[in-house]
C-alpha cells in the first residue's frame, strides 16, 4: 500500500529542517572560533608588560634575557643539588613571578630548560645524571 502524501511531505520537511539545523550549528562553531581568535588578539594588545600578564602562548624567549634561564637553573642546582627538569621549571617560574598553576607554561619552560641545559652539558658546566620519574635529572659541575 502506498504511503500517504502527508507522511512523505512531512518526512521531506523533517530532512530539510535537520539539514538547516546542521548548517546553523556549523555556522555557530565557526563564529565561536572567530570569537576565540578575536579575544586572544585583544588579550595580547591589553598586556601591560608584566610577566604575569602574558598568556601561555606568547613566545617565552622574549621574557628572558640572554642566558637568564641558564643562570637561574645553575644557581638553583648549585644551591639545592641535583634537580629534575620539572623542579627547575618551577624555580624559573617563581623567579620570574609567573603563574605556577599554568601547566602549558610549565611544560613550555621545561622544554626550553632541556634545550638550554643540553648545550651547557656539552660545554661541561652541568651534567645530566639520569632520570627521576621519567624526567631528566640535572646537577651542577
Amino acid at each position: 500500500m502506498a504511503e500517504p502524501q502527508v507522511l512523505s511531505t512531512l518526512r521531506r520537511k523533517r530532512a530539510d529542517v535537520e539539514g538547516y539545523i546542521a548548517k546553523l550549528e556549523r555556522q555557530i562553531e565557526d563564529a565561536k572560533r572567530d570569537l576565540s581568535a578575536i579575544n586572544a588578539t585583544i588579550r595580547i594588545f591589553e598586556v601591560n608588560g608584566e610577566p604575569s600578564e602574558f598568556p601561555a602562548y606568547v613566545e617565552i624567549h622574549r621574557l628572558f634575557k640572554r642566558g637568564e634561564m641558564t643562570a637561574i637553573c645553575r644557581a638553583a642546582l648549585a644551591k639545592e643539588g641535583p634537580l629534575d627538569t620539572r623542579e627547575l621549571a618551577l624555580r624559573i617560574i617563581r623567579a620570574k613571578g609567573l603563574d605556577e598553576g599554568d601547566k602549558a607554561l610549565r611544560q613550555t619552560i621545561a622544554l626550553r630548560i632541556v634545550q638550554a641545559l643540553r648545550l651547557q652539558e656539552r660545554r661541561g658546566t652541568v651534567t645530566a645524571c639520569g632520570r627521576r620519574a621519567g624526567v631528566r635529572l640535572w646537577s651542577a659541575d
